[in-house]
């Protein structure tokens, strides 16, 4: 980066942020809620892979990270800033990635018969965190979508990585040998 860039430009001290395209919307904004809580999840993600995992495992939670990423940037992305992201698409593909993890995770996983309790180790943990954050990233683009085009993959994916994030948290459980810990009525 040159000399020139800054972190702070000073244009949101009135409450506002520049979408991709140019337009301005306040801080609290449908908008940046949903973008701005996918990127807390990506953030989320980012401790989860400061954790001691698998190289497999941290080589698939950077490509998740990228499609997040994508995913921000289109969300940011206004009519005019479309043209600046529009190559940013999330595909099914992208979907069965997932897809396919969370098989593979399964077949060495014990049928899950009860509900279980987040915790037991901390990257673990820090799994059911992100996941709870990708849920509420999904309510959040969900809610956007019904006022704002949003390509119907990004949503998918989002409910897709939350349910990886469950298998990888068990996943994760197993290769630590961390009992989980079944949820009981009481």
């Amino acid at each position: 980066m040159g000399g020139e860039f800054k972190v702070y430009t000073k244009t949101g001290d009135d409450g506002t942020t520049g979408l991709v395209g140019g337009n301005r919307v306040k801080k609290y904004d449908l908008r940046l809620e949903a973008y701005g809580t996918v990127d807390e999840l990506n953030a989320s993600i980012g401790v989860l892979r400061s954790f001691d995992l698998p190289d497999s495992v941290l080589k698939l939670l950077i490509q998740i990270q990228n499609k997040l990423f994508n995913i921000g940037s289109r969300l940011a992305s206004d009519k005019k800033g479309d043209g600046f992201t529009a190559e940013l698409k999330i595909t099914e593909e992208n979907i069965n990635v997932l897809e396919n993890a969370i098989d593979e995770f399964e077949k060495h996983l014990p049928e899950l018969k009860r509900f279980i309790l987040p915790g037991g180790e901390l990257s673990v943990a820090q799994c059911h965190v992100a996941r709870t954050v990708c849920r509420r990233a999904e309510r959040r683009i969900v809610e956007f979508s019904e006022s704002y085009p949003v390509q119907t993959e990004i949503i998918k994916y989002v409910n897709r990585l939350s349910d990886f994030l469950f298998v990888l948290a068990r996943k994760l459980a197993s290769y630590k040998n961390v009992e989980e810990t079944n949820w009981v009525k009481d």
